[in-house]
């Protein structure tokens, strides 16, 4: 049996997570206090226990650990709809902020708080995975630190990060770019594979296909959620194909520094849509691949993908996924490596999409998730550099963070890593057609 630990960062994280554990609830019925509906499913489906643990009282508990610097976020779980759910040690929290201030979270207030870091597991000898939903501007250091006591002690083998960047619409600080920089250079050194968002691609999925005249938080979190409910799906139910989370890893990662992934998702369609249209297996297939699904504000057309993962749920037929992928390798926008033209992994579970009532996304009898590593991922890193350049040139901001322990060489040496690895993507687009592009490939 697989164990997933998920650790929840930040407002950002916190809110994410809870979003899953919501619809997770739902998939499973489960109730918000943790019993099941149907107390005969947990003897029937032991893939349950992957996500939760069974308590002494028969109440399942979600295997995770929520961490923020700042008490609010974690006192409205405390109060809110899994006040029954979590267990009380699970949920950690300081006495003060960030303030939005990178330095605050991994070298000041963070740094005091890593050995207190409740770790617990309830089983022994079992595979481990660490799946974390990141808000960048916080606690980074506690993530590090949590994460490598899990590594050394509990036999942890594989680490997924859900990774969001800011966007111009949804901004709450002037020194996110900061944040996020400082903050990809530790997930260059740590996580193993890293699932890429922005708020900015998501907010306008939220607004352009599901009719949301004005986003919010939460309308963006529901979106994330049917992401990471598509992705864990294999291990929570049965299904033919791609029954490891780990597996994504091996198949989509073909150079080590290449670990940022993209998304997609399809059908994304609002209730007033959905009752005129009927979406065969290849027009979601298809609809995976469009730009204006993906969940990072990139364009793959611009770049080439080394490697692919579709993941379907729903009444799906093995053999319509076949004729889906021939027919998608046919489109020239849709570019392959020539190194690896068989470059697309496939998934499926029959378990149809869920829905909670306040979702935005109207539930859908066949669905898809593709998961793409593409060289046009460098169009996020780009972006949040620009931004990042505008700012460190005029050294604005910096001194708040030299308070608080940084010095300035760290930023200088978090933005050459970041262009570095810039590097390696436009070296491969350039020579990855020839067969020729090295792991150590750059400067």
């Amino acid at each position: 049996m697989r164990e997933v630990i998920t650790i929840q960062v930040g407002q950002g994280g916190i809110q994410v997570g809870n979003a899953c554990w919501e619809l997770f609830c739902l998939e499973h019925q489960i109730q918000l206090n943790g019993q099941l509906i149907n107390q005969q499913i947990i003897d029937k489906n032991d893939a349950l226990r992957t996500l939760f643990f069974e308590s002494d009282l028969q109440k399942l508990v979600p295997r995770s650990i929520l961490l923020d610097l700042e008490s609010s976020i974690i006192d409205e779980v405390k109060t809110g709809k899994f006040k029954e759910m979590f267990n009380p040690e699970q949920l950690i929290s300081g006495k003060g902020g960030t303030a939005h201030n990178f330095g605050r979270g991994y070298y000041s207030i963070g740094q005091e708080y890593i050995d207190t870091v409740y770790v617990w597991r309830e089983q022994e000898n079992l595979l481990k995975i660490v799946l974390h939903f990141k808000d960048l501007q916080y606690s980074i250091r506690l993530v590090e630190g949590q994460v490598q006591v899990l590594v050394l002690c509990y036999l942890i083998n594989y680490q997924l990060g859900i990774i969001i960047y800011p966007s111009p619409e949804t901004q709450v600080s002037m020194v996110e770019p900061y944040n996020s920089i400082l903050a990809t250079q530790s997930l260059i050194d740590h996580a193993d594979v890293c699932i890429t968002m922005d708020n900015q691609a998501i907010y306008d999925i939220c607004k352009n296909k599901l009719d949301v005249e004005v986003p919010k938080y939460s309308n963006l979190n529901r979106m994330i959620a049917q992401v990471m409910s598509s992705i864990t799906a294999s291990m929570r139910y049965d299904g033919p194909l791609l029954r490891e989370m780990a597996e994504l890893e091996n198949s989509l990662v073909p150079y080590a520094k290449f670990k940022f992934l993209i998304c997609t998702y399809a059908p994304i369609i609002s209730y007033q849509k959905l009752d005129h249209l009927q979406l065969s297996t290849i027009e979601i297939s298809k609809l995976a691949f469009e730009t204006t699904n993906m969940m990072a504000k990139c364009d793959p057309r611009l770049g080439k993908y080394m490697s692919c993962c579709l993941l379907y749920r729903g009444d799906i037929i093995p053999k319509d996924v076949s004729y889906s992928i021939s027919q998608i390798k046919t489109q020239k926008t849709i570019r392959f490596v020539d190194w690896c033209p068989t470059g697309l992994k496939v998934g499926i579970d029959y378990q149809v999409q869920q829905t909670l009532p306040e979702d935005d996304i109207r539930k859908a009898q066949r669905s898809a998730c593709m998961i793409g590593n593409t060289t046009a991922v460098s169009q996020v890193f780009s972006e949040l550099c620009h931004k990042y350049d505008s700012m460190f040139s005029k050294r604005a901001f910096v001194h708040w963070y030299i308070k608080e322990g940084m010095e300035e060489a760290q930023f200088v040496e978090a933005r050459e890593e970041l262009a570095c690895l810039l590097i390696d993507y436009e070296e491969a687009d350039s020579e990855i057609n020839e067969g020729n592009y090295e792991e150590n490939a750059g400067p």
